[in-house]
Order: structure tokens, then C-alpha cells, then sequence
């Protein structure tokens, strides 16, 4: 299960990556308690918009990111980035301690925030592949997610109980210092051990190479399509608990804290059982998005805290597993130097489609109640596996039938990998 971290190279990004995966989500968390009770009067739209402008540039910058993270040095450009990102959480954090933040700002920093990160993600999640050996990828893979789930157990319960003493405002001013960590142990790297790969080359239609590269794949187009689904409607987990825990539950900060890392908890057991697996599946990629809709479809008629708290394990559980699985299969599938780009390609989907999801489901929440919103989450769910669905019959040939009075499901190809090639 942790085979990656007998790396010393990979020990020393893993630990910088949880210390600032930590106080990212702390900051996270304060914004949305920030924009939802201070800034405005409970008002779920505002914590869309935010989201959605902190998402909106992995559409935006599509074109420079992928081949940014094919053509620099990935542990060059992931230093900038993240010491960008640190700046931007030190001026939030100083003006909000100041008393003198106000929405517009928190909107512009949310942008800005969005677009350092566009550039961010898939340099670091192309960098694992550096970092560890092509048979230990899978399991780098999981384990960044399981830091990263950590993280957002521990983040916000430690923010749920320092906004009330110390207001949101230190909470960024912590973050801001958190990318200190990151950015040693990027220093600190054994550059002669990494794992060199091919560099893009420098010409006309690099970023198009990308779209067409996957265009020739159906399962990659299938997956980008579950993912964008899912992303967009789906994973907007900051919307759903914040207005279930005050809008339904009617609770403080503290007990909003708690929700989402008790989310986390079962993100966290999800990624565990994918560092587990030593191969990933397609079929168990489409299965979980089925689930997930179930899940959330659960959560949405639970009628207490604690009950919709248990749901929310079982979602991460399996929204951890969805996106791990996806991720792994795209980079294992994908020639080297085609990786950058084509998981800027993923993740522009699967976060690039929350500015067209989280305002709908932000308004859902403040038209009908939060509950229909975590309906819709639930639909995307359930789309994305009919989506799936229909791959398999398509180009897998699933074929279904009774075998003494059970069900029996075939499917061409015994390799996990067959279609994505």
C-alpha cells in the first residue's frame, strides 16, 4: 500500500505536499464561511460564483497548461506556482484581518487563485511520474490523493474551531505560510534520481496534438465525459455541506468543519483502497459513478446531522475511487510526453466544468432548498454511469445473461487496459 514512499525523493514531496494540501483546505474553508456568513446573508449563489471563478481558468488557460507542464521543467514551474499561490493567500489573508475585504475582492483573488492553480495541477500531477518508477505510478497516484484527503480532514476541522477564535482572515495568513514547506521540499529534491522523461517539442499545433491524441481513444473521450458530468454538478461538496449545515442542520462553524472532514475520512479510506490495487480497471471506474449518484441521493433524505454525516463517508469512499481511477488510467494509458497535456485536458474538465455547475447547483440550493440540490448531484452521478454504460456495449460488447437465475456480465478483453490504447 505505501510501496512509493520507500522513494526518498518521493518521502520528501509527499511531506511538503500534506503540510500545504493542509492549509490549502483550511483556507478553503474559511472563504466559503466568509463569503456564505459574513459577506453576505447565507447566500449559497455567492459560494458558486467564488467556485466557479476559482475553477473557470482550467477552461480559460487550457491552451498554455498541458504543454506548459510537457515543455518547462516541471519542478521549475511547480515552484512558481506555488509560491504565486502563496502570495495571493498572504494579500487575502491581510486584508481580511484588516476588516477590509469585501465580495468583489474575494471574487478577484478567487480568479487569480484559479489561474496559478491551472498551471499548478497538471505540472503536479504529471510530477509523480519523475518521482517514482512507470510500475509504481498507480500507487504515487493514490497516495497524492490520500495526502491530499487527509488534508481535507484535518483542514477543516482545524478551521471549523480557529475561525471562531481567531476570524478567517488568520486562516489564509497560515496558508500562506504552509507553502513554505511545499516549496523546500521541492528544493530539497535528489535531482540526479528523478525520473527524466521526453520534453514536448516547440511547434505549431502542440496544445491541438492533445485534443487529437485523445479524440483517437474512446475510452478516454467516455471518461472525459463521466468526469466532466461529475465535476460539474456532481463534486460541489463545499455547496452542498455548507448549505445542509446551516440552511438545514442549522449549525456554526465548528460542526461545518466537522461535516467536511468526516467527508474526507471516507476520501481518505477511498484512496487507501486504490493504493491497495496493483491494477486499475475501467468497469470499476463506471461502477463507482452509479454508486456515487446513489450516494448523494441517499444524503439528500437524510433527516439529521449524524445521519447525513454517515452519508457522506460512503461519498467520499467512492468519489475518491471515481477520480483516483480516472487519473490513473489516463496517465497509464498516455505516452509520456503527451501526459502533461492530456491530463490538463482531465482536469480542465473535471474542475473547468464547475463554473457551469456550481452556480446552477448554488441556485438550486437558494430556489428549492439544499436538498434538491444535492438531487441534481445525484442525476449527474447516475448519467455519467449510463455513460458508461454505453461504452461497454459499444466497444467492450457487454453482454448480459440469467445463469442459474443470477445475473452474469462478459465483457471482450480480460486486460484492464483494452480500449484505452
Amino acid at each position: 500500500m505505501f510501496r512509493s514512499l520507500t522513494n526518498a525523493n518521493y518521502r520528501i514531496w509527499a511531506g511538503g505536499a500534506l503540510v500545504s494540501n493542509i492549509g490549502t483546505w483550511m483556507q478553503r474553508t474559511a472563504q466559503d464561511w466568509l463569503v456564505l456568513t459574513h459577506l453576505t446573508h447565507n447566500n449559497a449563489t455567492a459560494v458558486g460564483v467564488v467556485t466557479a471563478l476559482q475553477f473557470g481558468p482550467q477552461i480559460l488557460l487550457l491552451p498554455l497548461t498541458g504543454f506548459a507542464a510537457d515543455y518547462f521543467d516541471r519542478r521549475k514551474l511547480l515552484i512558481a506556482t506555488q509560491a504565486s499561490m502563496g502570495m495571493l493567500a498572504l494579500g487575502l489573508g491581510m486584508l481580511t484581518v484588516a476588516g477590509l475585504a469585501q465580495l468583489w475582492q474575494v471574487y478577484v483573488f478567487a480568479f487569480l487563485l484559479g489561474c496559478a492553480a491551472a498551471f499548478d495541477a497538471p505540472a503536479r500531477q504529471t510530477f509523480v511520474a519523475e518521482l517514482v518508477a512507470e510500475a509504481d505510478l498507480s500507487n504515487a497516484v493514490a497516495l497524492n490523493s490520500t495526502s491530499l484527503n487527509a488534508a481535507r480532514m484535518i483542514g477543516p476541522a482545524i478551521a471549523g474551531a480557529l475561525i471562531a477564535i481567531v476570524g478567517s482572515g488568520w486562516l489564509f495568513l497560515i496558508n500562506a505560510a504552509s507553502f513554505v514547506a511545499v516549496l523546500v521540499s521541492l528544493h530539497c529534491l535528489r535531482a540526479g534520481v528523478l525520473h527524466t522523461r521526453i520534453r514536448a517539442a516547440r511547434a505549431p499545433g502542440g496544445f491541438a496534438e492533445g485534443f487529437r491524441y485523445v479524440w483517437r481513444r474512446p475510452a478516454l473521450k467516455t471518461i472525459l465525459l463521466m468526469i466532466f458530468l461529475i465535476g460539474a454538478f456532481g463534486l460541489n461538496f463545499p455547496i452542498f455541506i455548507a448549505t445542509m449545515s446551516v440552511g438545514v442542520f442549522h449549525t456554526g462553524a465548528g460542526q461545518y468543519g466537522l461535516l467536511t472532514s468526516i467527508m474526507a475520512f471516507g476520501s481518505v479510506i477511498g484512496a487507501l483502497l486504490a493504493a491497495r490495487r496493483t491494477t486499475t480497471g475501467i468497469t470499476l471506474l463506471f461502477a463507482n459513478t452509479a454508486i456515487f449518484g446513489v450516494g448523494l441521493a441517499l444524503a439528500a433524505v437524510m433527516p439529521n446531522y449524524l445521519m447525513f454525516g454517515i452519508a457522506l463517508v460512503f461519498i467520499g469512499v467512492t468519489a475518491q475511487t471515481l477520480t483516483t481511477s480516472a487519473i490513473s488510467l489516463m496517465q497509464l494509458s498516455t505516452e509520456p510526453a503527451m501526459r502533461g497535456r492530456v491530463i490538463a485536458i482531465f482536469l480542465a474538465i473535471a474542475l473547468g466544468g464547475t463554473p457551469i455547475g456550481a452556480p446552477v447547483v448554488g441556485w438550486a440550493a437558494d430556489r428549492f432548498g439544499p436538498r434538491w440540490a444535492l438531487g441534481i448531484g445525484a442525476a449527474s452521478g447516475l448519467a455519467a454511469a449510463l455513460v458508461g454504460v454505453y461504452y461497454l456495449i459499444k466497444y467492450r460488447h457487454l453482454r448480459v445473461r440469467v445463469e442459474r437465475r443470477r445475473l452474469r456480465f462478459t465483457l471482450e478483453g480480460g486486460d484492464p487496459m483494452a480500449g484505452l490504447r
